[in-house]
């Protein structure tokens, strides 16, 4: 099964592709989509789903996984960032993923063992889980981890049936 493990962001989207064959995973890509600051945020949506639609297109993953908002101190902030979600959970879903979703703290607990874990950690875990990936810096590191989260809550679950 190959999953896709998105971390949204309006300015940065994280996303990694891996392989989960019964409890062995591999790395296919990853890598980061950008917007434009500058441009209205209509557009910058717009160009969002662009990009997510033709990487789906591109890889055919079999699902897809998302990491939840948490809430910022700034609101508009906060807004702006469930909005990308939105678009990413929609690009998904219009491809005919079904997508999961987890809190950033399940997510680090299911990697390096801590929910409490930091972004350093996140990343020295997917590249020990991932050998040989090459990371495409911090997004694309927290993609792969909720993809990885996403394998492990499969594997979880076809064990319970």
């Amino acid at each position: 099964m190959i999953i896709l493990g998105l971390d949204p962001g309006l300015g940065t989207t994280g996303w990694g592709l891996i392989r989960a064959e019964g409890n062995r995973l591999s790395h296919l890509a990853n890598g980061r989509l950008k917007t434009d600051s500058a441009a209205p945020l209509p557009r910058r949506l717009a160009h969002l789903d662009a990009m997510l639609a033709a990487l789906i297109t591109d890889h055919a993953p079999d699902a897809a996984a998302v990491e939840e908002v948490f809430v910022n101190a700034n609101p508009q902030s906060t807004l702006k960032l469930g909005q990308a979600r939105g678009v990413v959970i929609c690009a998904a879903a219009r491809a005919g993923l079904d997508v999961g979703e987890y809190a950033a703290r399940l997510v680090k607990k299911s990697v390096v063992g801590t929910g409490n874990a930091e972004k350093a950690q996140v990343h020295a875990m997917v590249t020990r889980l991932l050998p040989g990936a090459k990371i495409d810096g911090p997004d694309a590191a927290d993609a792969l981890a909720v993809a990885i989260c996403h394998a492990h809550h499969l594997a979880s679950a076809r064990r319970m049936f």
